[in-house]
């Protein structure tokens, strides 16, 4: 039992610490929030599709996806039009604490957001069936289950701790200059990313 949930915590650290659109929009929005409780929606909202991905992964139901071709290409189609989008958004924002100026999702947008950067994201999606749901089936009974509660918890901790870390960046940087330059750097990523995606749509 404490191998499988060993092997949980350090299988979803693992997967889950690479910087990605879902990383940044969390650690931004602990960033520019007013608090650290108004930024709460997208930590949970993020976690929840976290624990959705991973639950239907060990349960083996989101091999559809991969074995139902058009359903792949719907998805890959969407994730490259909202992550060009999302890296439009994340480049034109202006973050500024002091003058209040930074980009403050309502609770209603967090959500939205949170939701879309997660589960529009098909190598997120591909990454959970691929690694976890695989690795899940070295595993049966209560070691199962203790695996997969073991991944769900590293997202919870994770996606809390984003936010604290962006709240403190926030604090920091009061002009607002490091939140710029991130917001840049993740726009970047999330543009070439939906390259990737596109190649493989047009050329795989």
């Amino acid at each position: 039992m404490l191998e499988a949930i060993l092997h949980g915590f350090v299988l979803a650290f693992g997967l889950i610490l690479p910087l990605g659109a879902q990383n940044v929009f969390v650690f931004n929005q602990g960033a520019v929030q007013p608090t650290l409780w108004r930024a709460i929606p997208v930590v949970i909202t993020a976690a929840l599709c976290d624990m959705l991905l991973i639950l239907l992964a060990v349960l083996g139901v989101s091999l559809v996806v991969l074995t139902v071709a058009w359903l792949k290409t719907v998805l890959y189609a969407v994730g490259v039009c909202f992550l060009l989008y999302m890296g439009y958004l994340t480049w034109r924002s202006r973050p500024s604490v002091e003058t209040g100026e930074a980009q403050q999702f309502s609770g209603k947008r967090q959500v939205m957001f949170a939701a879309s950067v997660s589960l529009l994201n098909p190598h997120a999606i591909l990454d959970t069936i691929g690694v976890i749901g695989t690795s899940s089936l070295s595993y049966t009974g209560t070691e199962k289950w203790g695996f997969t509660i073991s991944c769900i918890l590293v997202s919870c901790i994770w996606f809390f701790s984003l936010s604290v870390a962006g709240r403190l960046a926030g604090r920091l940087d009061r002009s607002g200059r490091m939140l710029r330059g991130l917001n840049i750097f993740s726009a970047l990523i999330m543009w070439g990313v939906a390259l990737y995606m596109a190649s493989l749509l047009f050329f795989s």
